[in-house]
């Protein structure tokens, strides 16, 4: 049965029923909903709320409870995530599984609380110092998101890294009818032989860590790191495409912008403009395969990457067109979302 929740709780919910039983955070708009919903929420599944002392204190917090073996999660918005960055390459370096959310707002600096999409490269590219990759999400309904969420620890698991859920104001904000999934139960999860939980205490020495004083050692973590990475590729990159099959436009958008770019799409069909929609899923990894392959059709005339921000998605577009076809940018900024019909106006003014 489907249930009418507002985006941020949704999340949460399906962060409970998905296995999470600790979570670390720090108040900011536009995702508070989420730690006042767990807050809670898992004192009712014997769960730990804590409410750190700042974003710093949080993703420590996650780095510990980790590594002992917990399903743990933060979330925060643009500011907070990037005092979270250190920490989470610490997490990165010492392959702990967790669950981070990024409900984004516009910036830089302070900013404002309305949406954005401009925390892109801080997702993607390794926000933090070293060569590191995440496990990004970019949904675009609340559905989708509960979707992500409730598999994002099994993933985090599996992979022995952080799952991110990259979204916006907009869809922490909305309210949706949701149907929730079943709660799993943590006495079906698979045993972490690696975790310091205190077991195997005089039989063998577990140890998380992430300095690596020799640099050949540190080189074979690092290629361990990125074999991982080309897993997730193989393995977990998703995408959609609609209405590309025939398109001589091709609109590329991610998340709640993605919706906004269907509706363009439409609109433009009836305009008699053959425009179509690939929507990266996973951010990373992204979906240059599909963008490459959909370039290489004839009757493909340009790309318009289509974004919250001053364009930054738009470089991996690029790099996956490879200049086989032009690639546009239209961008709103400043908590100013695009109307379908202002992608309309610059696809009939700029790229017809």
């Amino acid at each position: 049965m489907k249930k009418l929740m507002k985006g941020n709780e949704a999340i949460a919910e399906a962060a409970v029923r998905g296995g999470c039983r600790a979570f670390f955070g720090y108040p900011i708009t536009p995702q508070n909903e989420i730690p006042e919903y767990l807050s809670k929420r898992l004192p009712e599944v014997g769960g730990c709320f804590i409410q750190a002392e700042s974003e710093v204190a949080a993703i420590n917090m996650v780095y510990g409870a980790a590594g002992s073996g917990a399903r743990a999660m933060t979330s925060s918005s643009s500011p907070g995530i990037s005092l979270k960055q250190e920490g989470i390459s610490y997490i990165c370096g010492a392959e702990l599984p967790c669950v981070i959310v990024n409900m984004v707002r516009g910036g830089p600096g302070l900013g404002g609380i309305q949406p954005a999409q401009s925390d892109y490269f801080q997702a993607v590219k390794g926000g933090g110092h070293g060569d590191y990759h995440m496990l990004v999400y970019g949904p675009n309904t609340v559905q989708e998101a509960v979707d992500i969420m409730y598999d994002a620890f099994d993933k985090a698991d599996k992979y022995r890294l952080p799952v991110m859920i990259l979204g916006d104001g907009m869809i922490g904000q909305i309210m949706e009818a949701v149907e929730l999934p079943e709660m799993k139960d943590p006495a079906t999860f698979p045993k972490k032989e690696w975790a310091t939980d205190g077991t195997g205490v005089g039989t063998s020495r577990r140890i998380i860590n992430s300095l690596y004083i020799e640099p050949d050692v540190l080189e074979k973590v690092n290629h361990r790191l990125f074999d991982r990475y080309k897993e997730l590729e193989e393995n977990e990159l998703r995408y959609e495409e609609y209405l590309v099959e025939d398109a001589e436009i091709v609109i590329v958008a991610y998340g709640t912008v993605a919706r906004i770019s269907k509706s363009a799409a439409n609109a433009l069909r009836e305009k008699g403009i053959k425009a179509g929609l690939l929507r990266p899923v996973t951010l990373y990894p992204f979906p240059a395969k599909a963008i490459a392959k959909v370039a290489a059709e004839a009757n493909v005339k340009k790309f318009v990457a289509v974004e919250l921000s001053m364009g930054q998605m738009i470089e991996d577009v690029k790099l996956a067109v490879n200049g086989a076809k032009p690639v546009e940018f239209y961008g709103r900024t400043g908590g100013n979302v695009m109307t379908p019909e202002d992608i309309v106006e610059f696809v009939e003014k700029e790229v017809k």
